[in-house]
Formats: C-alpha cells, structure tokens, sequence
C-alpha cells in the first residue's frame, strides 16, 4: 500500500504563484512516476504534468512554459511550481503515483486533491 500526501495550493491572484508538493510513503514499493491531474468544475480530469523516475517529463500544452515538475528521490516527493497563474488554472489539483509493487504490477494510487484558486 502506498501512501500520499499533499500540500500546497490556495488562493492566488492573475500572475502569482504556487507550490504544490506531494510526498509517498509505505512499504516494498519504488516509483515508476508521478505527478498530477486537475479538475476544473463542469470539466474531465486532465493531465498537468507528470515525471518518471527515469526522467521523462510530460506537460499539459497549456501549463509548458509556465509549470515546472520537478522531483526528489531521496524523499519520494514531487514539486509542482505553478508560475504566471491563470483564472482556467482554477482546479481541484490531484497527486498520483504509478508504484511498482513487483517486477510485473504497477499500480496508481491518488491523492485526496487540493484546490487551487487563481482570483482577483
């Protein structure tokens, strides 16, 4: 079992920033990756960004050039920098993480979401 935790998040003006962090705990697992998702109210789930443990980085198009994912081993945690926010990053913001529980089975566990607000 595999556990997460995140923090972060809040209120933000047009323009500001924030942090989002996102730490995994548990036993006889390592990461194949994580990241997170986002929903806006009214809209499906969507790919922000995600990182492998690898190294591999995928963005959302509309977040490049102004999110950066970024991660550390040795605490099994993911950053999320959120930079020039937007009113349409207003989002509840989900952590995930796909776990290699053996050499054949992955699997994805999520975190309970934290609300970003971007308002004036």
């Amino acid at each position: 079992q595999v556990q997460l935790v995140e923090s972060g998040g809040g209120l933000a003006q047009p323009g500001g920033s924030l942090r989002l962090s996102c730490a995994a705990s548990g036993s006889s697992f390592s990461i194949d990756g994580m990241g997170w998702y986002r929903q806006a109210p009214g809209k499906d789930r969507e790919l922000v960004a995600g990182i492998s443990w690898s190294g591999g980085l995928n963005y959302a198009d509309s977040v490049k050039d102004r999110f950066t994912i970024s991660r550390d081993n040795a605490k099994n945690t993911v950053y999320l920098q959120m930079n020039r926010l937007k009113y349409e990053d207003t989002a509840i913001y989900y952590c995930f993480i796909n776990a290699r529980l053996s050499l054949a089975y992955t699997e994805t566990y999520w975190a309970q979401g934290t609300q970003v607000t971007v308002s004036s």
